[in-house]
């Protein structure tokens, strides 16, 4: 086990009715005027939202509403968002959404304080060293953005996607977490939630470092959980303890709690954001079709964490590293399809795939090589993206 500093201040209220205490907790994280921030409209329609900003009046905080955020977020709203802050003094962030949302109010909560572009911190030409505070107040459980330092956008003009990571500064203060709000959500939504946070826990999972036992066993039994509350969530989508513990699961799986103490990949995230920037596809199906791919290359190549995941996580027996693994990607795939996600690129809707595309931004934007399970050069994305298409359960 590699030495770690381990930081996860946000404050999580969690349980039926507690977007109530909405306005008592941005008085507490200090903030008088907030932003709202919200996606398409759902949150109107539920009646979340006014539920959150009665909450506000009640504590007499003042706010701003900023709505529209659109799945893979691009710059455009964040630019939007900076200049409502600085021209309202707005001194708070409260998106009240999934990851989308989240990140781009952390992304405006971050450029509001900076001189340059935003995009800087996106490209690599500054590091965030201040941020207005954010609260959150989650609807769809998925990105794990409640409780992590991350954020990921796309600059639409070069349809270019990449994520920021933080220690401190863009993690919430509070998350507001009521499972009853998800009732509602669309399958396929639910689904690509499960994926994503899965994605989130296995690119830790999959490390070169040794001695790391404890975190093995936490990412293992999250991902236990997570299939067999994924099972229940999609027989009876109105089941509370079912949406509870999928909720509370998305959350440990990006917190950082299963990354302490060890090298981490993300190599199939970044596989995954290009097919996004280029196709729009929703993030969490396309992992669902990038991360079985990744393992099965990586089952020829580098077994031996593969099949402990398959023997693990899918009861898988055979007792050869190379067959074990194989099983597990097959039984993964066939996971995913059983909720009623994709397993190749024409199930995503990406019927001809750009590979030299892919293959180049991938690397332009990862480094060559890539990836720290098993270096990936250009050929082995490519051979990635070429698994992608056929994707056998």
């Amino acid at each position: 086990m590699e030495n770690f500093t381990f930081c996860s201040p946000t404050r999580y209220l969690f349980g039926k009715g507690v977007e109530a205490e909405t306005g008592r907790l941005v008085n507490e994280m200090g903030a008088k005027k907030v932003l709202v921030v919200y996606g398409g409209g759902s949150a109107k329609r539920s009646g979340l939202l006014d539920r959150v900003e009665k909450s506000l009046r009640d504590a007499g905080v003042e706010y701003t509403e900023l709505g529209g955020i659109q799945p893979n977020p691009v710059d455009g709203p964040v630019r939007e968002g900076i200049e409502i802050v600085r021209r309202e003094g707005i001194d708070g962030l409260l998106p009240v959404g999934g990851g989308s949302v989240i990140d781009t109010a952390k992304a405006i909560a971050a450029g509001a304080l900076y001189d340059g572009d935003f995009w800087d911190f996106f490209c690599g030409k500054s590091v965030v060293s201040k941020a207005l505070p954010i609260g959150v107040v989650l609807t769809i459980p998925a990105a794990g953005s409640e409780g992590s330092g991350n954020s990921v956008i796309t600059l639409e003009s070069e349809r270019r996607k990449i994520s920021i990571r933080t220690d401190f500064w863009l993690r919430p203060k509070f998350a507001v977490m009521n499972p009853e709000v998800t009732y509602t959500l669309p399958q396929y939504q639910t689904v690509a939630g499960i994926a994503d946070m899965m994605a989130h826990i296995m690119e830790r999972y999959f490390t070169t470092t040794e001695g790391v036992e404890t975190t093995d066993r936490l990412c293992e039994g999250l991902l236990l959980a997570i299939i067999h509350s994924a099972n229940q969530v999609v027989a009876q989508p109105d089941d509370y303890d079912a949406r509870a513990n999928i909720m509370w699961a998305g959350t440990l799986a990006h917190n950082g709690v299963c990354g302490v103490g060890r090298k981490e990949d993300w190599a199939s995230h970044g596989l995954e954001h290009e097919l996004s920037a280029l196709y729009g596809v929703t993030h969490g199906a396309g992992l669902a079709v990038v991360f079985p791919a990744w393992m099965e290359y990586m089952a020829a190549n580098r077994p031996a964490k593969i099949a402990q995941y398959a023997r693990r996580v899918f009861g898988v027996t055979e007792a050869d590293d190379f067959g074990a693994a194989l099983e597990g990607v097959r039984r993964l795939r066939l996971f995913f399809r059983e909720i009623g996600l994709p397993t190749n690129l024409k199930e995503l809707g990406v019927e001809h795939p750009d590979f030299d595309t892919l293959v180049a931004r991938f690397h332009e934007n990862k480094g060559i090589p890539a990836g720290s399970y098993y270096p990936l050069y250009p050929d082995d994305t490519r051979a990635i993206y070429e698994l992608m298409v056929k994707g056998r359960c």
